[in-house]
């Protein structure tokens, strides 16, 4: 059974960085392509980006040139660096593991002064 769960998430004034982290148990994230999702108040889950087993990564245009998702295979995590934050960044995110088809409980981002 494959386990996913979020961190780093919190709130940050615009112009800032937060770091998530998603670590898994019952899976090789190595070896497993992953990706980020969003969901803000009101809205439908939408992707942000994603890192494929070979390491080739793809962005939302909304993202792209802010975040950056890599791999950490020594702790078994995949995270997602978010850069240059703006206040419609601010959702719930989720990691999900494609293989498996498995979803984290959600990390909260909020954007705000």
């Amino acid at each position: 059974q494959v386990h996913l769960v979020e961190s780093g998430g919190g709130l940050v004034q615009p112009g800032g960085s937060l770091r998530l982290s998603c670590v898994a148990t019952g899976t090789i994230f190595n070896r497993d392509a992953v990706a980020w999702y969003r969901q803000a108040p009101g809205k439908e889950r939408e992707w942000v980006a994603h890192i494929g087993g070979s390491g080739t990564t793809g962005y939302a245009d909304s993202v792209l040139g802010r975040f950056i998702i890599a791999k950490d295979n020594a702790k078994n995590t995949v995270d997602l660096q978010m850069n240059d934050l703006k206040p419609e960044d601010t959702a719930v995110y989720y990691c999900h593991s494609v293989g498996y088809d498995s979803w984290g409980q959600g990390t909260q981002v909020t954007v705000s002064s």
